[in-house]
């Protein structure tokens, strides 16, 4: 039975609205029961500048490839909260406790980089999860794999490969 562009227009709405709605009961951490993702939210999403007085090589780094500021921001005040002494872009999370993987890498190579820093214990940060289907496919397929916390902030996904329970926050 073929439909009409009305119907899967509204089908379409209503999917989105829902998604809206689901990440809408966690603002600014209501909701939220784990501790450690509260206050994510109150000490990381929630602030909009960075720290003074601190290096921001992480924040440099992410601008240089072309990610938007406010992500850069927050993804610099995560690398803080989480007391993270190194990071790698786009590269194998050999000593790093933080990776962060890109839109530019291929989706291809998701798969062992997560892997990887699930085995090393580094926490992995996927950029632009959302950016078309291939990517959403392979961050699904992740979430449903991964054995420790995971927060989901539509512009980037975090996996904490650490002692974190296993739970999935949309924000």
């Amino acid at each position: 039975m073929k439909q009409s562009g009305r119907n899967i227009k509204r089908r379409l709405t209503l999917t989105l609205l829902g998604n809206h709605i689901s990440r809408l009961k966690h603002f600014r951490g209501h909701g939220v029961h784990s501790p450690y993702v509260y206050n994510l939210v109150r000490k990381v999403f929630m602030l909009k500048q960075l720290p003074v007085g601190r290096e921001h090589a992480l924040y440099h780094s992410l601008i240089e490839r072309d990610v938007p500021q406010r992500r850069a921001v927050e993804l610099q005040n995560l690398y803080y909260h989480c007391a993270a002494e190194n990071f790698s872009i786009d590269n194998a999370p050999n000593i790093c406790q933080m990776h962060f993987i890109t839109a530019t890498l291929p989706v291809s190579q998701y798969d062992a980089l997560y892997t990887k820093a699930a085995q090393s214990g580094t926490t992995l940060v996927i950029l632009s999860p959302y950016l078309n289907r291939e990517h959403r496919a392979a961050c699904t397929e992740l979430l449903m794999r991964h054995e420790s916390t995971s927060v989901d902030n539509r512009g980037y996904i975090i996996f904490f490969n650490n002692h974190l329970p296993k739970q999935h926050y949309k924000l």
